[in-house]
């Protein structure tokens, strides 16, 4: 009677305790989010103090190197040990490189502690997804979509704000400061209030797949960041990073199987809809990145916008993602049913991209606003369902592994975005260039095919009308090669099965077709409960 009045009591606190533990979870999530666009805007004075001007791009490659590296084993940790602790450590990590990034005196050290910084920040995005996935069965977690998909729109928009301003009256050191009071509010919160069920697995570590994988992933990263900038697509440093990264995941593949705890077990991947939903993931990633480098770069040289307010250009897209995103999330925890999502939004994806290729230079604010809006439509179907869908693929003991390998698909996806994008874009840029302008536009655009406003201004009229039809065909390149990977996404989505989503009381199984792709939920039940 004692034991039933218990649960009674705990069921009763149990929502608000879920939405502290929530609350926390979206602080974590916006620190992992915003650290790179308020750190890109601070970086011109950083260098101004800290000098090493050449080693510059070292400040954002490190973090994005440590992160990606870091992702699949932070997910791994958390089946293995509990998901608290691992989540815990990784914000320790994080807010430690924050702070050793503020009090840096050289670029070398702030290169170093950004990377450290990193290492902890690749298991922020993993440990909320997969605390979420704890705390929330599939067919609730629709209800929190718009919530997910708001923090990363108010990422977007507000970051360059926030890095500017916090750089112009406080000083740069505080774009690392600044996630201190927050991490160490969420990290109080998490304490207090969060109870998951406590692990350990006999295993060892997959030491030598973690090392692998960590040296695939890096290669990669560093191939689609330094192809066509630091060293030439065909030069002999990316052509050895691409045959190091191919033998590191082929090894990675091998040791996998033999492992007795690998750190990205492959039997997740008999899944169908967890395979479809990680080749979704990329594409979205490719997607979403790409335009949120081009779209401000358009206005602002072809239509005249002003850079302090590049983050309010995307509210179009973003705004339409949002809501998107919540109404999606209602249906799903309303019906059950998410299929028409993936197809709807890779179908929208493809179609707004398609639109924004065919912008030029008389075409209007409005109507690549609307453009925009189609993009956003497409990826708000998009962006929370494909971690939904994944995470109800899979067994609950491999929650961490399912979220942190969704989340290494969408920031690979978006590393290759950049790059390939990025490199139609500068050679579509110089070409033009070249054959509008003649010698003086190959000389404008020698160093690079990204003009800032004083540079654009001071350009002769010629020269600068050029430049603006230069970009208009660039970015006609790039988000017509998004259009056509977009098709991807939707021929996957055809494919995707709808597997009810486990509920609340759910206690049986949801095969997927095979017994291997069954997901059990018979492992311990998180629980949510105050302490006093």
């Amino acid at each position: 009677m004692a034991d039933n009045k218990e649960a009674v009591i705990e069921t009763e606190k149990q929502p608000r305790s879920v939405r502290v533990v929530l609350l926390a979870l979206m602080i974590t999530m916006m620190l992992a989010m915003l650290d790179n666009m308020i750190v890109g805007t601070a970086m011109p004075t950083i260098v101004g103090e800290l000098g090493g001007l050449q080693h510059l791009s070292w400040v954002v490659t490190a973090y994005t190197l440590a992160t990606a590296a870091s992702t699949p084993i932070w997910g791994k940790l958390g089946d293995m040990y509990g998901r608290k602790g691992a989540f815990m450590t990784s914000i320790v990590i994080f807010l430690a490189g924050s702070a050793l990034s503020g009090m840096a005196q050289d670029m070398g050290q702030l290169i170093g502690f950004r990377a450290v910084q990193g290492l902890g920040a690749g298991g922020l995005m993993v440990g909320v997804m997969a605390i979420i996935g704890d705390l929330i069965p599939p067919r609730e977690r629709g209800k929190y979509q718009g919530m997910m998909a708001g923090i990363m729109a108010l990422a977007m928009i507000g970051g360059p704000l926030i890095g500017g301003t916090i750089t112009d009256h406080w000083g740069w050191r505080w774009s690392f400061y600044i996630n201190l009071p927050l991490g160490i509010v969420a990290l109080l919160a998490i304490s207090a209030v969060l109870h998951l069920p406590k692990k350990r697995v006999q295993a060892k570590i997959d030491y030598l797949g973690a090392g692998l994988l960590a040296l695939g992933i890096s290669s990669i990263v560093l191939v689609t960041t330094w192809g066509g900038s630091e060293y030439a697509w065909g030069s002999a440093r990316i052509m050895e990073l691409i045959g190091i990264g191919v033998a590191a995941l082929v090894g990675f593949v091998f040791v996998q199987t033999k492992a007795a705890a690998p750190i990205m077990p492959l039997h997740i991947f008999r899944s169908r809809n967890f395979t479809l939903m990680s080749i979704i993931g990329f594409i979205t990633g490719f997607v979403m990145f790409g335009a949120t480098l081009f779209l401000p770069l358009y206005q602002q040289s072809v239509q005249g916008a002003s850079a302090t307010n590049s983050g309010l250009l995307l509210l179009p897209m973003l705004g339409a993602m949002l809501v998107t995103s919540m109404v999606a999330g209602r249906v799903t925890t309303g019906t059950g049913r998410y299929k028409a999502f993936p197809i709807v939004g890779g179908l929208l994806m493809a179609v707004g991209l398609f639109l924004l290729s065919q912008m030029d230079t008389g075409t209007t604010r409005f109507t690549s606003g609307l453009y925009m809006a189609v993009l956003g439509l497409g990826m708000g179907c998009l962006m929370q369902i494909t971690m939904l869908v994944a995470q109800n693929s899979v067994e609950m003991k491999d929650m961490g592994v399912a979220s942190s390998s969704t989340t290494l698909f969408r920031t690979l996806g978006s590393s290759f975005g950049v790059a390939i994008m990025g490199a139609l874009f500068n050679q579509r840029v110089q070409d033009v260039m070249t054959e509008r302008a003649g010698a003086l536009g190959s000389k404008v655009t020698e160093q690079s095919a990204q003009l800032d406003a004083a540079s654009l201004a001071k350009l002769p009229a010629a020269a600068r009308e050029a430049y603006q039809y230069a970009v208009s065909s660039g970015t006609h390149s790039a988000f017509l090669l998004g259009a056509v990977v977009s098709v991807g996404a939707l021929v996957a989505a055809v494919f995707v099965k709808e597997v009810p989503l486990r509920g609340a009381g759910a206690g049986a199984p949801s095969p997927e077709g095979s017994t291997e792709d069954a997901v059990n939920d018979s492992a311990p039940k998180p629980t949510v409960v105050e302490t006093v």
